[in-house]
């Protein structure tokens, strides 16, 4: 059991740090069944996750089905610091009232993929507030400047003379500290917080809390375009809170190849069901786009219910099959004459004029299925069915 459980829980990992220490606690939990403590972290920064976040959601909750008790923390305070990693430049400070909106979003949201019984949602302003002055100033004598100039990120603003906030400085210290206060045994997060996450390991020993927390990190999940992160920014992600379509429809959309990363990071379907699944397709039992629907239908009932899930594989079908327009498209009223370019992007289907441009240049863009190939093309007063690739469409009714 313990080294079936093991291999459920290294499946898409990146990294383990002390990988004997979490056999051990399989192994006692298995022999004596005690529970021992997972923590992850996440700030608040925006109301929504997507299903990047939730490839830590996924693995939180393969440790819950093998004994793991996990600490869900949401940083409320060290959110209004903000994570340094990977930035070039100080973030802007989040106020209180955001951040408390957003928390109790994602309260809403973890449990579609966490067991409640098996979680402890948890705020660090509870102990990082009662720190207090003299705590923090304690806190900071743990770790050098140097070190911390040592991390990737730091150090490339120093050599090029970017501002580091002091505060920035602090911010591993504090999700260090974090693993101090809840005596976690493991703490997992992405390749990117590697130096977040050992500073968890460091800050146990120094305060001699009687254990050192394993770490396991996890990949950065690649957005629909299979190149870069998944990003709202990017326009390139799935929202947990999507509507059951579009996210049926971005989930078949992916490239047959993403699809398999897909399976591993984000399906609960076990290592030797998705074997099968990976070996039928590549003897032509399975057919590829099957595989995906599978996948598209497990997410989408996941995160809304199996009835919903099933709709959405109809209108999909029903759209693609016959070329159709979807049956509940949203409407936008604008004020014409209007460039087409900036019709789609404030109809929301797309982000910005110049992609805009981009996909009209591409042949990707129609009006009422007509292939739209003048990029200055002005809408005047009517209404028009206006599509973007093959799931994006909207009815714009110019003024």
């Amino acid at each position: 059991m313990v080294q079936e459980a093991l291999a459920e829980i290294k499946r898409g990992t990146a990294e383990i740090i002390d990988e004997e220490r979490i056999v051990k606690l399989l192994e006692r939990y298995f022999n004596e069944g005690k529970n021992y403590y997972v923590k992850a972290g996440f700030d608040p920064t925006a109301p929504d996750l997507h299903l990047g976040h939730t490839v830590l959601l996924q693995k939180l909750a393969t440790f819950q089905k093998y004994g793991g008790i996990v600490q869900f923390i949401i940083g409320d305070f060290t959110a209004m610091i903000g994570d340094p990693t990977g930035k070039s430049e100080t973030r802007k400070k989040l106020d209180r009232e955001t951040v408390v909106k957003n928390a109790q979003s994602y309260k809403e949201q973890v449990f579609k993929v966490l067991d409640p019984a098996k979680t402890e949602v948890v705020f660090n302003s509870e102990w990082l507030d009662a720190l207090g002055a003299s705590g923090l100033v304690e806190l900071t004598t743990l770790f050098s400047v140097a070190r911390m100039l040592e991390r990737d990120d730091f150090e490339k603003r120093f050599k090029s003379n970017r501002p580091i906030a002091i505060s920035e400085f602090i911010y591993p210290l504090l999700q260090g500290y974090d693993s101090v206060h809840l005596k976690s045994d493991i703490e997992i997060g992405g390749t990117d917080q590697k130096f977040n996450l050992l500073m968890g390991r460091h800050l146990q020993r120094s305060y001699d809390i009687g254990k050192e927390q394993a770490v396991l990190m996890m990949p950065i999940l690649e957005g629909l375009d299979g190149v870069q992160k998944m990003s709202k920014s990017l326009g390139n992600y799935i929202g947990v809170t999507e509507d059951p379509n579009t996210m049926f429809a971005k989930i078949m959309s992916i490239s047959d190849e993403l699809m398999w990363r897909y399976y591993e990071l984000l399906s609960s379907k076990s290592i030797d069901e998705i074997e099968a699944l990976k070996e039928g397709v590549r003897t032509g039992e399975v057919h590829p786009k099957y595989a995906k629907e599978l996948l598209a239908l497990e997410i989408v009932t996941r995160y809304h219910d199996a009835e919903a899930a099933k709709k959405a594989k109809e209108e999909f079908d029903r759209v693609h099959k016959k070329n159709d327009i979807p049956s509940d498209i949203k409407e936008v009223e604008l004020t014409g004459p209007i460039w087409i370019a900036k019709a789609l992007v404030e109809a929301g289907l797309e982000p910005s004029t110049s992609q805009a441009r981009r996909d009209i240049q591409a042949g990707a863009v129609r009006i009422d299925k007509q292939k739209v190939t003048d990029k200055d093309l002005h809408l005047e007063k009517g209404e028009y069915i206006a599509q973007v690739g093959k799931r994006k469409f909207a009815k714009l009714k110019v003024q």
